[in-house]
């Protein structure tokens, strides 16, 4: 079965119950930002190598939880999704958990570090697009949508700040000039 089927050589796709949107259209723009997470997020589970890490398996989580956020905004009406509702409560038991564990932050750091740190702190600002972009559907998607991208930022932050203080490597910090 081949993969390409034509239909969107116009400029035109389908959500879920067929209706069809211009690819511009602001769902379609936060249905493809979900996916470009999903995919840095692969990218930073790349770069850890222990499979039994507490963050490479939180982060496969959540790339599930990504696909389920993509296919609802992917209808043209609200579709629940309290199979997530526990998810912001976790996430912030986890950055809770994990800071406790980091040196206190005082200042604004820059992005980087490690390899996997340094693409969790590319995974947290397409978190931040992804939010931006479903802000705009807000009176048409589950508000559970934006508090779970809201918080899974916070996450990726704190992920990456861990995954560095693993690494030993220093934070670099933010100096005004």
């Amino acid at each position: 079965m081949a993969i390409y089927t034509r239909k969107g050589d116009k400029g035109k796709t389908s959500l879920f119950d067929g209706t069809k949107v211009s690819k511009n259209d602001p769902r379609i723009n936060a249905v493809g930002t979900i996916d470009e997470l999903n995919s840095v997020i692969g990218i930073a589970i790349a770069q850890i190598p222990n499979p039994k890490s507490q963050i490479r398996k939180e982060l496969e989580e959540i790339q599930n939880d990504l696909f389920e956020i993509g296919g609802a905004l992917a209808f043209p009406y609200k579709t629940p999704l309290e199979q997530l509702e526990h998810r912001p409560g976790e996430f912030e038991e986890l950055i809770d958990k994990l800071t406790e564990k980091l040196p206190e932050l005082s200042d604004f750091i820059l992005p980087g570090g490690g390899r996997a740190g340094s693409y969790l702190h590319l995974a947290r600002t397409v978190c931040r697009r992804a939010e931006r972009s479903t802000v705009q559907l807000s009176n048409k998607i589950d508000p559970l949508i934006l508090i779970y991208l809201n918080r899974l930022s916070d996450l990726l932050f704190t992920f990456a700040r861990f995954e560095n203080f693993k690494e030993k490597k220093k934070e670099k910090i933010w100096r005004k000039r």
